[in-house]
């Protein structure tokens, strides 16, 4: 099957020095660009982390720290890389809870404003999980029949992604799910625009520390403010703006909440 595009997608996987997304950082990131005439271009690089990657970390992906010594750091290749992306579509395995927040903190931690608020994010885990309930290598053997050597290394497991893409699609296309009592719907379909839509979460950040509530405010999710309005915190205690943006969050949900805090200024 070939993917219908409008614009490229780029599929794409990093191994880390571990999982904590304000602290840790990319040693290899794998990506693979297929374009609307069905080119696939594929880069796989290793990163030096600038910190020491623990042993467990290089137990799971095998790369240790005299691997990526020499290697470039992110700094160094995150203007071409973010170039690369530009104007694309993205898609991974699991890249909402994970990838794609970390690749945002890397980025603005190079001045780099990446953002995806104007892509469309197809999660092959969500679509996965939602119609499977299963692990990636076990995706692999029941979508394509393949065992998936490698696993946990960035290129193997971003081309087992796209593949298990194109086999979903093939398998869902003409599964309905039911969305609400006695109505259904087909959301597998092969259009990145509905994919998108079955499989994000939509979040006001990439962590889910700031989503939105039914009437389409900003709420925080997590606290003693969870379910509140940001705007309603940020104006009844303005030192929580302060606390936040010393805290240990993500650059990118203090990103996103000073973008509300200037807003607010701006309307009052």
């Amino acid at each position: 099957m070939k993917l219908n595009l409008k614009r490229p997608i780029v599929f794409f996987d990093l191994e880390t020095t571990g999982t904590d997304i304000c602290k840790d950082r990319i040693v290899e990131i794998s990506v693979l660009k297929v374009m609307p005439d069905g080119e696939e271009i594929l880069k796989t690089r290793r990163i030096n982390p600038t910190i020491p990657i623990p042993l467990e970390s290089s137990l799971i992906h095998k790369i240790y720290d005299e691997d990526v010594k020499d290697c470039p750091t992110f700094k160094q290749i995150a203007r071409d890389l973010d170039q690369f992306l530009r104007g694309c579509d993205l898609g991974g395995y699991n890249l909402l809870r994970f990838d794609i927040p970390l690749l945002a903190e890397e980025f603005l931690r190079c001045e780099i404003d990446f953002d995806i608020e104007n892509r469309h994010v197809v999660d092959a885990c969500r679509i996965f999980h939602q119609m499977e309930q299963r692990t990636l290598s076990a995706a692999y053997k029941y979508y394509c029949n393949k065992k998936l050597d490698n696993a946990h290394s960035a290129e193997a497991d971003t081309i087992a992604t796209y593949h298990i893409l194109m086999a979903q699609l093939d398998r869902y296309q003409d599964t309905p799910v039911e969305v609400t009592e006695g109505v259904e719907e087909y959301p597998i379909q092969n259009n990145m625009e509905q994919l998108h839509k079955f499989t994000v979460q939509k979040t006001a950040d990439l962590s889910g520390r700031i989503v939105y509530n039914n009437a389409g405010q900003e709420v925080f999710n997590f606290g003693k403010y969870k379910n509140v309005p940001v705007e309603e915190v940020l104006q009844k205690e303005p030192s929580y703006y302060d606390w936040m943006m010393k805290g240990d969050f993500p650059l990118y949900t203090k990103k996103i909440l000073t973008r509300i805090r200037l807003r607010s200024v701006q309307l009052s």
